[in-house]
């Protein structure tokens, strides 16, 4: 527990530790995830030279943020987290490959002395991205700040570190600030047709993120680069098939779930994007991962969180498909024999997420994460996640693939999604993933020897 502040202790008992137990081998996503093994190759402990420094305060980092978006009122009720999180991990990434140089740059490409820390340019580099994105929080962030860089040696090495990453980190922010996550949604007006997203029983909540969509991706070239085809029509059998799949299993008393599936339905509820950091931290502790891998891990896994986030909005408020409880509600309406409609049908959850259905979040999420963190350690990995909602409660998975699958049929069973929700999303996570894997964060040379990019330092 080296290089924690007690406000990062206090998280770990908050949140709840993840288990550590991992190892490596190949991945069930080995169709989709072949070209980024390579790329993301973690070099083992034996063959890194003995000077690397620890990954660890990418890690500390990570969960001061975590900290931050679990707090009530702390996270900006406009801003997808996501993006915070991406804004974060490429700060750190660019302000240690600005020192490292083994790797393309994001975005930003600083002209660093190699005897700049890299540890000091991390810190100063999370720092300073996150008192712009979080200013009311500055005082906690500053004591943060001040117990990670007390585990740096005073000296030259340190001071060009700080200076290096308070720069990538306040270039990254400017770029970042005009990017749509400021614009203020038209009101939402919801459809009154069958198959129209309205507000939500019980407690109707107001739609989010309506607007998400159109902001600037961090990889991707538009949100829409891979909207997925519509869903099934009203009249179909496959949409008949879905509904009263999540009719029977997702009801708040129904009596076909089982009880492990009741479990998993609570256990995924929390925002998925906190789960795969955690599950992040978790892998690059076991792997003793050193600073410019950790450093390019996260910039990954949440570059491409980000980006599946846009995507799956843009699709949500293009198709504008019915929750599951409306649409169980309302199935009178929708023209299909197949379907009964249940007037007083509630999700396990009781509550309904504020957007519409197709395709689903946690499923797209979730099969971007795992693709990223396989191209690093490939995908059958042995690891343990607990939930801040069932304290006490652990799951355990032998690889990447499985969990994120666990993590999108949870939504079924918690009512909120179809299951064509579900395939949707793994398919866009699919897509979201390998695009971002394979256009950012490159090795600087190509297995020629030779540069990938004649871009010039700043």
């Amino acid at each position: 527990m080296n290089r924690f502040s007690l406000r990062l202790f206090a998280l770990g008992i908050a949140l709840g530790s993840i288990g550590a137990a991992v190892v490596l081998a190949a991945g069930a996503y080995a169709s989709t995830k072949s070209p980024t093994t390579a790329i993301n190759r973690v070099t083992p402990a034996s063959e890194r030279p003995p000077a690397q420094e620890s990954g660890q305060p990418v890690i500390d980092w990570n969960r001061v943020l975590l900290s931050i978006v679990n707090t009530p009122g702390a996270q900006p009720a406009t801003i997808q987290p996501t993006r915070n999180f991406a804004i974060l991990h490429a700060a750190i990434y660019d302000a240690v490959n600005s020192i490292d140089r083994t790797h393309e740059p994001y975005l930003i490409s600083v002209r660093a002395p190699r005897s700049a820390s890299e540890t000091a340019a991390a810190d100063a580099a999370a720092h300073t991205a996150l008192v712009g994105l979080y200013p009311a929080q500055q005082s906690a962030l500053d004591a943060d700040y001040a117990a990670e860089l007390a585990q740096v040696p005073e000296g030259p090495a340190k001071d060009k570190g700080i200076r290096l990453g308070e720069r990538v980190a306040t270039d990254l922010l400017a770029i970042r600030a005009n990017d749509g996550s400021s614009v203020i949604p038209p009101p939402f007006v919801p459809g009154t047709d069958p198959g129209d997203y309205r507000p939500t029983p019980p407690n109707f909540p107001t739609p989010v993120f309506t607007t998400w969509g159109q902001l600037t991706p961090f990889v991707l070239a538009r949100g829409d680069q891979f909207r997925p085809a519509p869903p099934p029509e009203l009249t179909s059998e496959a949409y008949a098939a879905a509904l009263n799949e999540v009719q029977s299993l997702g009801s708040a008393t129904s009596t076909t779930r089982t009880s492990e599936q009741t479990e998993i339905g609570k256990f995924w509820n929390p925002p998925i994007q906190n789960f795969w950091n955690q599950i992040a931290q978790t892998v690059a502790t076991a792997n003793d991962s050193d600073l410019p891998t950790t450093a390019r891990l996260f910039a990954a896994l949440n570059l491409g969180v980000a980006d599946s986030a846009i995507a799956f909005y843009d699709a949500k408020y293009t198709y504008r498909l019915w929750r599951p409880v409306s649409a169980i509600r309302l199935a009178d309406s929708d023209g299909n024999p197949l379907t009964v409609a249940d007037p007083s049908w509630l999700p396990l959850s009781v509550n309904t997420a504020a957007d519409p259905s197709y395709p689903g979040a946690h499923s797209t999420i979730s099969a971007a994460a795992a693709l990223a963190l396989a191209s690093f350690y490939g995908d059958d990995q042995r690891f343990s996640v607990t939930s801040p909602v069932l304290p006490g409660v652990t799951r355990s998975f032998t690889s990447f693939s499985a969990a994120a699958e666990e993590a999108g049929l949870s939504r079924i069973y918690a009512g909120q999604h179809f299951r064509f929700d579900h395939d949707a999303g793994l398919m866009l996570g699919h897509e979201v993933a390998p695009f971002a894997l394979n256009n950012a964060l490159l090795p600087a040379h190509d297995s020629s020897g030779q540069p990938r990019s004649d871009r010039k330092p700043r």
